[in-house]
């Protein structure tokens, strides 16, 4: 027996029609190491002091005053420059989002290299605006004349750059950067810097919004160790985050993604602790890679392992079979071609992927 199609189906838009949603693994049974989570969970004692705090709470009000207290907090966590505001969103994908709301004026481009977060192309066809993706080099650097071409060319509403990129983990050239904000500036558009693994990289681009009126530093509490709670934030000028914050939705951060963001800041030496162990688990796992033949593998400086492998599918598979989840991203662009992205767990975790990987080459 056949269905005839939906009418109300008319009513939705066919490019929205016509998408992909953002696809999740199921990882059920599986050792997950395909997200970029942090491994690690509260200590007990911490968890039983979070719990009694979070039991508190009133939720039967919507949130109020905590969500300045929050701010505040991060800005003091990140070093906010004086004079400079933060807002917060749902995670950096709702921040993605509002951003190509705020700038959806007639004809806007939002240009960002590619590879790259797969969410800003996503947020740009969803909100109608023209997407202008970039290639990387081959060896997934910022090809620097092809972007200034770009920035000439387009006019892009916004820059985006990821510090470090996902999925090739890599850190981009300072100097090059700072050119790119230029050139951006110079016609009037927005630069956001996108730090989601800041935590990781030893670096940061913040000084850099207090030396350019257009540039903007988004970061998440996700790989801090909080990816279930869904807290983002963006810094930047107070004049444009006021703006941007005109089209964030009344109360997006619940009492809860606020009160468990204050209680992490508070206990941050914990999750400082955590991002040090994932660290030195990623330098241990380059260094195994380096022995493996038949596997190229990228420098990190996230939480990630970009590898290129002689068949990924197969890999893959076989360390699905195997027990262990990673991601697949050889799909994704040209450049990945045979390419599998590991994210960095705990020790035990680390062995049992290389063990998986080996077995599946």
């Amino acid at each position: 027996m056949t269905t005839s199609p939906n009418p109300a189906l008319r009513r939705i838009r066919a490019d929205v029609q016509s998408m992909h949603a953002y696809a999740v693994q199921d990882a059920r049974g599986l050792l997950k190491l395909d997200a970029m989570e942090n491994p690690y969970g509260l200590p007990p004692g911490l968890q039983a002091e979070l719990g009694a705090r979070l039991g508190a709470l009133a939720l039967n009000r919507y949130p109020g005053d905590r969500g300045n207290d929050l701010k505040r907090a991060l800005a003091a966590h990140a070093q906010v420059p004086a004079g400079f505001e933060l807002m917060l969103g749902n995670g950096s994908d709702e921040l993605i989002s509002l951003l190509a709301m705020a700038c959806d004026l007639p004809g806007a481009t939002i240009v960002a290299p590619v590879p790259g977060f797969v969410m800003y192309a996503m947020s740009a066809q969803l909100q109608g605006l023209r997407f202008v993706g970039v290639p990387l080099t081959a060896d997934f650097e910022l090809d620097e004349p092809a972007m200034l071409a770009a920035i000439a060319q387009d006019k892009p509403a916004i820059l985006y750059l990821a510090y470090p990129n996902n999925p090739t983990a890599n850190l981009w050239d300072e100097a090059v950067v700072d050119r790119l904000i230029a050139a951006q500036g110079a016609q009037g558009g927005l630069v956001v810097i996108d730090e989601a693994y800041q935590p990781f990289a030893g670096k940061s681009c913040i000084g850099k919004i207090a030396r350019h009126g257009h540039v903007l530093l988004m970061r998440t509490l996700s790989k801090f160790g909080l990816a279930g709670v869904r807290l983002g934030y963006m810094v930047g000028p107070a004049s444009l985050i006021a703006e941007i914050d005109k089209v964030r939705p009344p109360y997006n951060i619940s009492v809860l993604n606020c009160e468990c963001a204050l209680f992490a800041l508070e206990h941050a030496q914990v999750f400082e602790a955590q991002a040090a162990e994932i660290r030195a688990g990623r330098a241990r796992i380059l260094t195994a890679l380096s022995g493996m033949p038949g596997v190229r593998h990228w420098p990190s400086d996230a939480n990630m392992v970009l590898v290129r492998v002689p068949d990924a599918t197969k890999t893959f598979e076989g360390m699905k079979a195997r027990g262990v989840l990673v991601k697949n991203v050889s799909k994704m662009h040209p450049l990945l071609a045979n390419c599998l992205r590991l994210t960095v767990g705990t020790a035990d975790e680390n062995a049992q992927m290389l063990a998986a990987l080996e077995a599946s080459l």
